[in-house]
């Protein structure tokens, strides 16, 4: 395994406190300048790493990402492949949020309200992430219904989209409302829903009952 540079340990360092800043001021509020204030350090060692504001703003979406794939997507993977991958990988999503794992709530979410009427890398580099969860959902749809679990008459995409609108209504009420029970609700949405798809091979998913408040 190689080893990690002093440069790289910096690096790292910096992002993990540049995507708590955006996931709560945005993407246009970090700063070179913002960042050099909240860790005490020069400008121009900053600009040394990262070149621009908008090097700065990709450099951080990439460190969301892997964040969020060791979040979500890695502790989902021990789940067994199908409907259990599905819900495993809803379940830990949600929990993400609960677990405030960034100060502003769901960094993706934020920076994709952030961004999505503004033209440039930055937007697309958000995109890019964002249809590479949801295509991510989609597959883990498409192998629960090659393993017969999942009803067939709905497509994939639509079930991953379906999955994603709840988390979505969750992260709203959670940030803007202060609803510290939406996550809950969100599962228990999406418990019902895939219950309502299901197969007689399907494995047993958990009670939505446990969830509801």
């Amino acid at each position: 395994m190689a080893q990690v540079t002093k440069g790289e340990e910096t690096r790292a360092a910096i992002l993990a406190t540049a995507v708590d800043i955006a996931s709560v001021e945005g993407l246009e509020g970090l700063t070179i300048g913002r960042l050099a204030a909240e860790l005490d350090m020069s400008k121009s060692g900053l600009f040394g790493h990262f070149g621009s504001k908008e090097g700065l703003q990709l450099a951080t979406i990439e460190a969301a990402r892997e964040i969020f794939i060791h979040e979500v997507v890695n502790p989902a993977r021990q789940a067994e492949t199908g409907l259990a991958r599905l819900w495993a990988l809803c379940d830990a999503w949600l929990s993400y949020m609960e677990r405030e794992v960034f100060s502003g709530g769901c960094f993706f979410m934020a920076a994709s309200l952030e961004f999505d009427g503004r033209p440039g890398p930055v937007r697309e580099a958000i995109a890019a992430n964002m249809q590479e969860w949801l295509s991510y959902l989609e597959s883990a749809a498409r192998k629960a219904q090659e393993r017969g679990e999942l009803a067939v008459d709905i497509t994939p995409k639509q079930i991953a989209f379906e999955l994603h609108a709840f988390y979505l209504a969750a992260n709203w009420a959670r940030q803007l409302l202060g609803d510290t029970q939406a996550a809950n609700r969100a599962r228990v949405a999406i418990l019902n829903r895939l219950n309502s798809l299901t197969t007689v091979m399907a494995p047993p998913l958990p009670g939505a009952a446990q969830y509801q408040t």
